[in-house]
């Protein structure tokens, strides 16, 4: 009789632990050098660089006509934190460099992604205009623009260099989505999600014509 309430003991005791760890978040810090070798990764519309930096990877993609993305393989993303240092250019109209989730595919995603060359524009509509939040295939930047304005882009105080490398760090906690740069505590942008995809593809992401450079990546989060 002991021995039977010992090991029923121990099942509980299992099934508790591994409960626990199941509802844990899990920190990945993807390897970046592996993309030029499509390695655990898939790169749609773009080639891939490794760039010289002491101490870490940096991944640059070119800029060519339509998106780009490297999708990180084997990995669902679903609620949680997506870290990283990424930089694009002052090159009016022409450089778009985000993150992207809740991916199916190159056609069904969710993106937040930056404008550098607005960051420190004179122009204050223009500035509104540094961060944006977009659902494709139905949510465009132009859809949004024309029926919400101002809701799902915002600018960024204190701007970034748009020359430079700067962080950000893209909180997901469905439905809301929270963007912070550098070591900013308060968001510069807040949404609330447009998808009813509660998971997907997580993957880094350039616009049209633009080409970006990419490092640290990490990723918080729980995976389904």
């Amino acid at each position: 009789m002991k021995t039977t309430v010992i090991i029923i003991n121990c099942v509980i005791s299992i099934l508790l632990i591994a409960g626990l760890s199941a509802g844990q978040n899990n920190v990945v810090t993807p390897d970046l050098s592996k993309i030029t070798r499509q390695d655990g990764w898939k790169i749609f519309n773009r080639n891939a660089d490794l760039l010289e930096k002491i101490g870490t990877t940096v991944v640059h993609l070119d800029g060519r006509p339509g998106d780009g993305f490297v999708w990180l393989e084997d990995f669902e993303f679903n609620n949680g934190t997506i870290e990283v240092d990424l930089k694009g250019k002052d090159l009016q109209g022409n450089n778009f460099v985000g993150i992207a989730f809740r991916g199916v595919d190159e056609k069904t995603y969710d993106v937040v992604y930056f404008r550098p060359f607005n960051f420190v524009s004179s122009d204050s509509i223009r500035r509104n205009h540094s961060v944006q939040y977009i659902s494709h295939p139905i949510y465009t930047w132009e859809k949004l623009r024309s029926d919400s304005p101002g809701k799902y882009e915002s600018r960024i105080d204190p701007p970034p260099d748009p020359d430079g490398f700067f962080h950000a760090r893209i909180v997901v906690s469905k439905p809301k989505i929270s963007v912070y740069v550098n070591n900013n505590e308060k968001p510069c942008l807040v949404v609330n999600e447009l998808s009813e995809r509660t998971g997907g593809l997580v993957g880094l992401w350039v616009g049209n014509y633009s080409d970006g450079s990419f490092m640290n990546l990490k990723i918080e989060g729980r995976q389904k």
